[in-house]
């Protein structure tokens, strides 16, 4: 990050907090609310590989990814809640641990990864093993080891150094069995303080700094934060205000917003894109890569750097530009990625006409304004739009003799089908606007010889081109608080409930009064009540705080079902470790 961007960035969390600090009592006006349930959420693979890089720096090579997540609610985040642990992820996490752990103690990282030199090389040395898996596992387990996991980590380092006569070798094994072990793996929300007289209870201070930490930066929390969680200082009101100013005002923001806004937008389907290549040769995997990263680099500008209204993302002109789009928008390359904007009248204007929305919401040979208005009200505005029903006739759609010269009239066909009807209603209007760009992003006036007609409707509200569209999108009040609702759920673990209704019209209007401008809504986020405290679930026998408020289940491709336990991870850990340095 540039020194402008963060002398920027610096400047607007002081006056924020200023702000704070003499308005009092954050949250004053919010809406009573139980929290949200008690969540253990695997981690993601951008999480992971944040979590690594933050502790371990960029020079380890982490080329890897893990089995996707299922889309819940609209977010893939909200499915890390859902998500089994199967024996094929098992595979998965502790190949990528074996990689990571080889690389820390490789002979060209260690002097810099390992913060003390053994003794000897080919023997333990349980001063240095202390050291390091002291200050590595507080990082990767998001809190102190207890004394118990401590010693049982650098015992087991020192007998696997001692069988295989290397220092290193043992650390590795060590490592590799930590960064698979569910502490690790899981974010695993733990509570404290007895229930208040909404049913609540309390995140405990390195919980709380867990969700915080995942929520704004996509990673586990820093030094910074795990010092205010062991120190008491986010149990204050004021001590939490710090924190998250801070937390705001770091360029891990800009990480952890890219992450939202991906999962928002659906942007995981670019992994599965493809273009029929005699229809488009000229889109190419780099299209597809830096259509992707335009857009993000578009809204990360907009609403990171310059701290603009949300809803002006879909009239901004404003974009980034790079050598692989410019044949596809018609505009001279340049080299690298550079600033752009669209001349005054362009049909470019707002995340709508970027070619990742276009060419992505359509299929590999022709546009969609089907896609195109699915993905709109349902990435969008938060609605849901059914699937089709399994009796549908697609004969008169995909006869070659139809004759029909565009998608309008192709898609009109659907309206003559009761069945189809109710749902094409609400998609295809809006759709149809975007029939100004082909199915790779290219803007154009005819097809197939025939004029576009561009005008039609979004919830009343007409329009004659996408321009109009844009402006209707721009305006319409689903727009925002569809932004709330997904960032809370992002945030939270899971998707809002219906009695989290009157909370989220508290962050909309509160995010409308902001101007809408990102920053104050995740902060409003961040501190209110029910971002810090979840409903236990009800159990028979008396409740106990500070234990684990879900099981992870394993599938039933796996013979058990087991309950996260800090003490009997270390225990799983020297058995590992004893198991792999006996196989090599």
């Amino acid at each position: 990050m540039n020194s402008s961007l963060r002398k920027a960035l610096l400047g607007s969390a002081t006056a924020a907090l200023t702000t704070l600090l003499l308005a009092g009592c954050a949250g004053k006006n919010e809406p009573e609310n139980p929290g949200t349930p008690p969540r253990v959420r695997v981690i993601t693979t951008e999480q992971y590989l944040n979590t690594i890089e933050n502790v371990f720096g960029s020079s380890v090579n982490m080329d890897m990814k893990f089995p996707p997540l299922r889309r819940v609610d609209g977010l893939l985040a909200n499915g890390a809640a859902l998500a089994g642990v199967t024996s094929g992820k098992i595979e998965t996490f502790q190949r990528a641990a074996s990689s990571i752990a080889g690389q820390v103690v490789s002979p060209e990282r260690r002097s810099y990864l390992i913060p003390c030199t053994p003794a000897s090389e080919t023997k333990p040395d349980a001063e240095c093993a202390k050291q390091f898996f002291s200050q590595t596992g507080r990082l990767l387990h998001r809190r102190a080891l207890t004394d118990e996991e401590l010693s049982s980590y650098v015992t087991a380092a020192n007998q696997a150094a001692d069988r295989l006569q290397d220092f290193y070798a043992g650390i590795e094994l060590v490592l590799e069995s930590m960064l698979i072990s569910p502490e690790v793996l899981f974010i695993i929300e733990t509570t404290e303080g007895d229930v208040d007289d909404q049913g609540r209870r309390r995140l405990d201070a390195l919980s709380l700094a867990s969700r915080l930490s995942f929520f704004l930066w996509n990673a586990g929390p820093d030094d910074m934060v795990l010092k205010a969680a062991e120190s008491g200082e986010l149990n204050t009101e004021r001590g939490l205000k710090r924190v998250v100013e801070s937390m705001i005002a770091s360029p891990r923001l800009e990480d952890g917003m890219r992450a939202f806004f991906d999962d928002m937008l659906g942007f995981d389907d670019f992994d599965s894109l493809s273009k029929d290549p005699l229809v488009y040769p000229f889109f190419t995997g780099a299209t597809a890569t830096d259509a992707r990263e335009q857009t993000l680099r578009t809204i990360i500008d907009h609403l990171i750097v310059d701290q603009k209204d949300y809803r002006d993302l879909f009239v901004t002109r404003e974009t980034f530009m790079s050598p692989a789009l410019a044949p596809l928008y018609q505009i001279p390359a340049s080299r690298g990625w550079t600033e752009y904007e669209f001349p005054e009248g362009s049909p470019r204007q707002g995340l709508l006409t970027q070619i990742s929305f276009v060419a992505l919401r359509s299929h590999p040979g022709r546009s969609s304004p089907t896609l195109r208005g699915k993905a709109l009200r349902e990435h969008l505005l938060c609605q849901i739009v059914p699937p089709p029903p399994p009796n549908v006739d697609f004969g008169k759609l995909e006869n070659p003799d139809a004759h029909y010269k565009t998608q309008r009239e192709r898609v009109a066909v659907h309206l003559e089908d009761p069945a189809c009807a109710g749902c094409h209603k609400i998609t295809d209007p809006m759709g149809l606007a975007l029939e100004s760009f082909d199915g790779a992003g290219r803007f154009r006036t005819t097809e197939n010889g025939a004029t576009i007609d561009t005008s039609g409707d979004l919830d009343g509200v007409p329009f004659d081109d996408v321009i109009g569209l844009g402006q209707a999108l721009r305006d319409n009040p689903s727009l925002p608080s569809c932004l709330v609702d997904r960032l809370y759920s992002y945030g939270s673990g899971g998707a809002a409930k219906p009695t989290d209704r009157p909370l989220m019209k508290y962050f909309t209007a509160e995010f409308a009064e902001s101007g809408y401008k990102l920053p104050d809504l995740l902060r409003t986020i961040a501190l209110s009540e029910a971002f810090q405290h979840v409903t236990p679930a009800k159990k028979s026998g008396p409740s106990k705080a500070h234990e684990p408020t879900e099981e992870i289940v394993i599938d039933e491709q796996l013979p058990a079902t087991t309950t996260v336990d800090a003490a009997g991870a270390a225990q799983e850990t020297k058995q590992t470790v004893a198991s792999i340095a006996k196989a090599r």
